[in-house]
C-alpha cells in the first residue's frame, strides 16, 4: 500500500471522500485511497475523532468503564468480534494480558501507536469506538460500544484519554513486511531433538528464535511426528466438526499488537462468498478462506499432555488463526478435539 498519496490528499480530500462512501468499509476506502485507516480518522481529527492515548494501560483502563462492548482484532484474512466486559487487566513493560472468561487478549505494547475515539453519525444513531493502531496506521485493536454500554460515560471517557493533538494529518512509518518462512535443514536434527523436549508450547517460539527460524519456516521441515500439513479445504471440515461434536475450542487471531481469544462452542457457520462466518451469541470470526494458502496440524508435548492445533497461513506466510481443543484444567491433551485433527484430509491427500 502507498505511503505517497497521503501528501496528495488534503484532510478536507479525505473526509469528503469518507462522505461521499458511507457504505463502503473504512479499510476498503483506505485502500481505494492508497491510505490507512488510521489516516481516515486522523482527517476527521475535531470533527467526530478525538485523538486519544494509545497506550494500552490508558485504553484499558477507559474500557472498563464502558460496560459491555465489543472487542475487534483483525489480521488481513480474519476478523475476531467478542462481546463482554474488559476486566482483569495485567499491565507489563513488554507484553499485557485481559483475562476474563469474555474478552482474553495477549497486548504488546510497543505496537499501540496511534490512538481515536470516533462518535459516528449513521443512519442507526451515532457509533462510537476506540480504536488504535500502529506505527503504519494499520488497526491493532478496536473497541465498539453497543445499546447496551455506558453511552453517558462516553464524553468523560474520551476526555480522560484525550491527548490535546489538534492536527488532522497523520505521519505514519512504512509497514513492515510479513516474515516468510524461515528454515534451516542442516539444523534439522536438533529442532527434532528440542521439539520432543518441549514441556510448555510457549518455548517453541524461543526454541525457533534460537535455530534462526520462525513458526511456519520449522513446520515446513519438521515431519512427522510433529506436523502434517492439510488440505487448505480441512479449515471448513474443522469448524463444522467442531459445530456438530459441541467440542469447545480457543481460537486465536493475532496481529502484531494483539492477540484476541475465544474459548468455547461453535455454534452458527455461515459461510458466504469467499467468507466462511461463525455468528454466534457473542463471538464472530469472518475468516476468508481464499486467503488461507497453508494450514498444518501441530503437536507439541507439554508437562500437560499433548498440545493440538490446526495453524492456517496467507500466501506471504503470516499466521492467520491458531485453533486449540478445550480441555480439563491441567491437561493439554483433549481426545475429541484430537479425532478431530486426526481425520482431517492432508494436503498431499487432497493433490491425490
Amino acid at each position: 500500500m502507498s505511503q505517497t498519496l497521503t501528501s496528495q490528499l488534503s484532510p478536507h480530500d479525505i473526509r469528503a471522500a469518507a462522505a461521499e462512501n458511507t457504505s463502503t468499509r473504512a479499510r476498503d476506502l483506505a485502500a481505494s485511497l492508497g491510505l490507512t485507516e488510521a489516516h481516515l480518522l486522523a482527517a476527521r481529527t475535531g470533527h467526530d475523532v478525538t485523538r486519544i492515548n494509545a497506550h494500552p494501560d490508558a485504553v484499558m483502563a477507559a474500557a472498563e468503564r464502558l460496560g459491555e462492548v465489543m472487542a475487534l482484532t483483525r489480521v488481513e484474512a480474519a476478523v475476531h468480534e467478542k462481546v463482554g466486559h474488559y476486566a482483569n487487566y495485567h499491565p507489563g513493560p513488554h507484553a499485557s494480558m485481559v483475562l476474563n472468561d469474555e474478552i482474553d487478549l495477549r497486548i504488546f505494547p510497543r505496537h499501540w501507536v496511534h490512538g481515536f475515539a470516533e462518535a459516528r453519525q449513521t443512519e442507526h444513531g451515532v457509533r462510537r469506538s476506540l480504536q488504535v493502531f500502529d506505527a503504519a496506521g494499520d488497526a491493532i485493536h478496536k473497541i465498539h460500544l453497543r445499546d447496551a454500554s455506558n453511552h453517558d460515560l462516553w464524553d468523560e471517557v474520551v476526555a480522560g484519554l484525550a491527548t490535546g493533538e489538534s492536527s488532522d494529518t497523520l505521519e505514519t512509518t512504512p509497514r513492515e513486511p510479513t516474515e516468510a518462512a524461515k528454515s534451516d535443514p542442516a539444523k534439522l536434527d536438533i529442532l527434532r531433538k528440542e521439539w520432543a523436549r518441549l514441556t510448555d508450547t510457549h518455548q517453541f517460539l524461543r526454541l525457533c528464535s534460537k535455530l534462526k527460524m520462525n513458526r511456519l519456516g520449522a513446520y515446513r521441515i519438521a515431519g512427522a511426528p510433529f506436523v502434517r500439513q492439510l488440505d487448505p479445504a480441512a479449515v471448513d471440515m474443522m469448524l463444522e466438526q467442531v459445530r456438530d461434536t459441541g467440542t469447545e475450542i480457543m481460537l486465536f487471531v493475532g496481529n502484531r499488537g494483539c492477540i484476541q481469544i475465544h474459548s468455547g462452542a461453535v455454534q452458527n457457520l455461515r459461510p458466504m462468498g469467499p467468507w466462511q462466518n461463525i455468528m454466534d451469541p457473542g463471538f464472530n470470526l469472518h475468516l476468508r478462506r481464499d486467503k488461507v494458502a497453508e494450514v498444518w496440524a501441530v503437536e507439541k508435548p507439554t508437562q500437560r499432555g499433548p498440545a493440538i492445533s490446526v495453524e492456517a497461513f496467507d500466501a506471504e506466510g503470516g499466521l492467520i488463526f491458531q485453533c486449540f481443543g478445550v480441555g480439563k484444567v491441567g491437561n493439554d491433551h483433549r481426545p475429541a478435539w484430537g479425532r478431530i485433527v486426526e481425520a482431517l484430509p492432508g494436503a498431499q491427500e487432497a493433490a491425490a
